[in-house]
C-alpha cells in the first residue's frame, strides 16, 4: 500500500511538472534602436506589462539600443519571422518598399491630430496591404514630429534657408531644402552638435527628442518647434510578424490588441508632450522660439510639391496614387 502511494505521488508530481511546462508563457522578441528612457521603448514596455497582467500565457522580451539587430535592419527580420516585433521608422525600409518613403515626406502631415487621421485612412490601409505582402502588420500607429534650429536668423519660411548649410532628417527633406537654396551636409544625429560647434552647419532639421537629447540648445540662437503646424513628421509604428500574430490563441490576440490600443493612445499624447517639453528646454536655455504659421507651412509645401513630391512620383510606379490618398486626408 505504501509503495502504491509513493508511486501515485510520483506520477502526480511528474504530471504537475509537465503541466507547468506546457503552461509556460510563449515569449515574443521585440527589438528597437532606442534607450529605455525613450518614448518608443515605453510604448513597447506598456504592451509587455499589459500582457503580463492579462495572464494569457504570452510575454514580450525587449531588446533595446539595437542590441539584437542594427537600427535600420529590423524590418527584414520581422518579415522573415526571425524577429517577432519592432518599433521602427517605416521609411528605413524604403529600400525594400519605396512606397514607405512617403512616411517621411515634408508637409504631408500638418500636426499630430492630422497624423492620427492619416493612420485611420485609406492611405494607411494601402501601406498596410504592402506590409502584409511582407508578412508584417501594424500593432501601434504613431508619428513623431520635429522642427528647425539655426544660428542667427530663425527658420520659418523657404527663403530663410538661402545660403545656409543644413543637416536634414531624410532624403525628401534634403531635396526640399536644396530647392530652397541650402547646401546639404549629411551626418548622423550624434554628429550634429559638433557640426554646429565647428561651423560646418548653421541650421538643422531633426526630431523634437533629438533636439533635446543632443543638447542642441547649446549651439543655436533660434528654435522653430513643431506646433499647430510642422513640416517634419516621421511614422514610427510598432510592427509584428503577421503570421506569428495569426498563430496566437484567440485570447492572446485579444489581449495583445487591447494592450496595443492603450499604447497607441498614450503614444499620441506623449508625442505632443515631447514637442512642448523641447520648447521649455530651449526657452530655459535662452534660445529664441519662432513659430511657423499656416501660411509658412503652405509655402514649404508648395516647394515640396516641386521637389520631394515630384521625385517620389517619378521614382515609385504607384507613387501618385499613394500621394493622392495621403493628400486627400484633411
Amino acid at each position: 500500500m505504501r509503495f502504491f502511494s509513493m508511486a501515485a505521488a510520483s506520477v502526480l508530481a511528474l504530471s504537475t511538472l509537465v503541466g507547468a511546462q506546457g503552461a509556460e508563457a510563449q515569449q515574443l522578441r521585440l527589438s528597437h534602436q532606442w534607450s529605455t528612457t525613450d518614448i518608443r521603448h515605453q510604448v513597447a514596455q506598456m504592451i509587455a506589462d499589459d500582457l503580463e497582467a492579462a495572464d494569457v500565457g504570452l510575454s514580450i522580451r525587449i531588446f533595446p539600443s539595437a542590441s539584437l539587430f542594427a537600427a535600420t535592419e529590423q524590418y527584414l527580420p520581422v518579415s522573415r519571422g526571425q524577429l517577432d516585433m519592432t518599433v521602427y521608422p517605416l521609411s528605413y525600409a524604403g529600400g525594400q518598399r519605396p512606397e514607405f518613403n512617403l512616411t517621411l515626406m515634408p508637409g504631408l502631415v500638418r500636426n499630430h491630430d492630422h497624423g492620427a487621421r492619416l493612420n485611420a485612412s485609406p492611405f494607411m490601409d494601402r501601406l498596410e496591404e504592402l506590409m502584409a505582402e511582407d508578412d508584417v502588420m501594424v500593432l501601434v500607429h504613431g508619428y513623431l514630429a520635429g522642427g528647425f534650429a539655426a544660428k542667427g536668423e530663425c527658420v520659418t519660411r523657404p527663403e530663410h534657408m538661402q545660403g545656409r548649410t543644413v543637416r536634414a532628417a531624410g532624403r525628401a527633406f534634403e531635396q526640399m531644402l536644396a530647392a530652397a537654396g541650402a547646401s546639404i551636409s549629411s551626418m548622423a544625429s550624434s554628429e550634429i552638435y559638433n557640426g554646429m560647434q565647428t561651423g560646418v552647419l548653421n541650421a538643422v532639421n531633426t526630431s523634437s527628442s533629438s533636439f533635446v537629447s543632443f543638447r542642441l540648445y547649446e549651439q543655436v540662437d533660434c528654435y522653430t518647434p513643431a506646433g499647430d503646424v510642422a513640416l517634419w513628421f516621421m511614422y514610427q509604428p510598432l510592427l509584428m510578424t503577421k503570421s506569428t500574430f495569426e498563430g496566437l490563441k484567440p485570447e492572446q490576440q485579444e489581449a495583445l490588441l487591447a494592450a496595443a490600443a492603450r499604447a497607441e493612445a498614450w503614444y499620441l499624447e506623449q508625442a505632443k508632450l515631447d514637442d512642448s517639453r523641447s520648447v521649455e528646454v530651449f526657452r530655459e536655455n535662452g534660445v529664441q522660439i519662432a513659430e511657423m504659421s499656416a501660411e509658412d507651412f503652405e509655402a514649404w509645401r508648395e516647394l515640396a510639391v516641386e521637389s520631394a513630391y515630384a521625385a517620389f512620383v517619378a521614382q515609385v510606379p504607384n507613387g501618385q496614387e499613394l500621394l493622392d490618398l495621403a493628400l486627400a486626408v484633411e
